[in-house]
């Protein structure tokens, strides 16, 4: 398994604002393998871990499945709108007030403007 997919696995569950005994009682997946997960001390998690978890945590399966390795992203194409990764669409269904969304874009432009000229 991938870093990639044991970092989306944890900001996306930080983003949502669970625990992993809530993820384990709503996913039926065991608290340590969920941990073992976001460590990157398990290998080759089944699509259907990954299914469960994209599910519960309403992100796309497909973007998870990337992360793991298992499937590889297509070449963007012209005029179609880029599809987002786990971490992003948690963020997009995070139910943030209008307060926090504002927060997240001043944090956003502040680490564009920390950003090495290329």
């Amino acid at each position: 398994m991938t870093q990639k997919l044991a970092e989306a696995l944890r900001q996306v569950r930080g983003v949502k604002g669970l625990s992993l005994r809530e993820v384990e009682k709503a996913t039926g997946i065991s608290n340590p393998y969920l941990s073992q997960l976001e460590n990157g001390k398990a290998e080759n998690p089944s699509p259907h871990v990954l299914f469960k978890l994209a599910a519960f945590y309403e992100v796309p399966y497909e973007a998870l499945m990337e992360a793991a390795g298992y499937l590889a992203r297509p070449p963007a194409v012209a005029g179609e709108p880029k599809r987002p990764g786990a971490i992003q669409a948690a963020l997009l269904s995070a139910e943030l007030t209008a307060d926090e969304q504002g927060k997240v874009a001043e944090f956003i432009q502040f680490l564009r403007s920390q950003r090495r000229p290329r």
